[in-house]
């Protein structure tokens, strides 16, 4: 299985929900299922889709989130309050949650709730 090899960073005080690290380096899988669960099966055994930036915030509350889900994550996406750029670009203007990731890119999330 192919991956994608991407750069996480947090600020503004998010990165204390995530071990109080402010900087990782993941791979994820190329190809995901489309409903974003991320467990071994479902990885497998589900109907695919290109991994995106929707994908990616699941995969980071249930692998990298360390505690209070409800400050990241609100439904399916990063909660009010939480700023993303790709690749230093608001992700707004990139798609948002439908941005297909590529190998090298770079996602920040930065709250802007506690100094951001």
């Amino acid at each position: 299985m192919s991956k994608v090899s991407l750069k996480i960073e947090f600020g503004g005080g998010l990165e204390l929900l995530f071990d109080n690290q402010r900087s990782y380096r993941i791979d994820v899988p190329s190809e995901v299922p489309i409903d974003n669960s991320t467990d071994e099966e479902s990885l497998s055994t589900k109907e695919k889709k290109p991994v995106d930036v929707k994908y990616l915030i699941h995969h980071m509350r249930d692998h990298m989130l360390k505690e209070r889900v409800e400050l990241f994550m609100e439904k399916d996406t990063v909660r009010p309050g939480i700023l993303v750029l790709i690749n230093d670009t608001d992700w707004e203007l990139e798609g948002e949650g439908d941005y297909k990731l590529k190998s090298g890119d770079e996602i920040v999330f930065i709250s802007t709730l506690h100094g951001g």
